[in-house]
């Protein structure tokens, strides 16, 4: 009776209790009613909530009634915050996500191209690494040396040639790429949204070594990166498909100072060797041998690449390019994923430079 029918501004707590079912009745009419996706309905439930609450507290006697006056209004402000984060960092962008992957899930069943379709230059061949097939020739025939025999490596086959192809395609599309962040040394971090996959990050570094030394340690030795790259725990050979495919297992350490757990992925390869440049490309598949494991989170890659590009002008500087797309899985918000992905990327190429200048000292491990 004294906090309803005899309701006052100054004494009652009643109108919290209703801006709460206000709140959850707006958000219940944006989000699952009407199903929209966009972070208006929550900002401004938030700010009517947060508004009312600051004019409560200023002008009722809420404070002279004890413990029970202070403790109401700070938690309806901090439920109200709490919702604003959940909301925005947690349910949006999983619903963002589930929704694309959905979406390229049904692009990869159709088969249709996934950004346009482009025909390769006249100056490009193909040829198998030479460390796959145990010999040094450099045919365009990739039937030469080892095979996919099952329908299981067929897929993986064709797999690894769509993610060459997004790949390719992002690269032609240079000029599209939208600067991010660089350091000291003039490493770039750039970002593209790819229809299908969303964000991708690339990384391209120059540096003072042969286009080979590169293709040697990132591309055709991926087991041995863990022993000078400290951006990843493992990386696991599992399978090789053919001449220019393999199924590696890989675990990325944790990054964030510890916010960001290790991750474990299950990727298909592709290498390439060009002319001008030597690729690698893959993207997320599963595996027999490594199913999801509880020790890590299973993160899953959209089609990237390492990509090292030869100098015409200068046989002894190279330039890197790594695109990467990656969801992380988990309940992580999207820009401290986006954040710590550049600093990754940075120290990648620094621990890679490192390597450089080892291997070029003689001090190989």
């Amino acid at each position: 009776m004294k906090e309803i029918v005899a309701y006052t501004f100054t004494s009652s707590f009643f109108d919290i209790f209703v801006l709460a079912f206000f709140r959850f009745a707006v958000l219940l009419l944006g989000y699952a009613v009407l199903r929209l996706q966009h972070w208006w309905v929550i900002a401004i439930t938030t700010l009517v909530s947060s508004a009312f609450l600051i004019v409560k507290v200023i002008l009722s006697e809420l404070l002279s009634k004890g413990a029970f006056g202070y403790l109401l209004p700070i938690v309806s402000f901090v439920i109200a915050w709490l919702e604003t984060w959940f909301l925005d960092f947690k349910v949006l962008t999983q619903e963002a996500e589930e929704e694309r992957w959905f979406l390229a899930t049904q692009a990869a069943a159709s088969h249709r191209p996934l950004i346009y379709p482009s025909a390769l230059s006249d100056g490009q061949f193909y040829s198998p690494p030479e460390s796959f097939a145990g010999s040094d020739n450099d045919s365009d025939d990739e039937g030469t040396g080892r095979q996919a025999v099952t329908p299981q490596e067929r897929e993986y086959v064709r797999q690894g040639k769509e993610s060459m192809e997004v790949v390719e395609q992002i690269l032609a599309q240079e000029a599209s790429w939208k600067f991010e962040k660089n350091n000291e040394l003039g490493d770039a971090v750039y970002t593209i949204e790819i229809p299908f996959y969303g964000k991708t990050f690339i990384l391209k570094a120059l540096l003072q070594c042969s286009a080979e030394v590169v293709y040697q340690e990132v591309l055709l030795q991926p087991e041995k990166m863990a022993l000078w790259n400290k951006t990843i725990l493992l990386c696991q050979v599992l399978q090789r498909v053919d001449d220019n495919t393999l199924v590696t297992y890989d675990v990325a350490a944790c990054a964030g100072g510890g916010v960001i757990s290790p991750r474990d992925f299950v990727n298909v390869r592709r290498i390439e060797r060009r002319k001008d440049r030597y690729i690698s490309s893959g993207m997320a598949v599963a595996h027999a041998a490594k199913p999801p494991l509880h020790k890590y989170v299973r993160g899953e890659n959209g089609p990237g690449a390492f990509v090292v590009l030869k100098s015409s002008r200068n046989p002894t500087v190279c330039t890197v390019i790594w695109v990467l797309n990656t969801d992380l899985k988990g309940r992580l918000p999207r820009y401290l994923i986006h954040q710590n992905l550049a600093a990754t990327m940075f120290e990648f190429v620094f621990h890679l430079r490192k390597r450089v200048l080892e291997v070029s000292s003689g001090g190989v491990l």
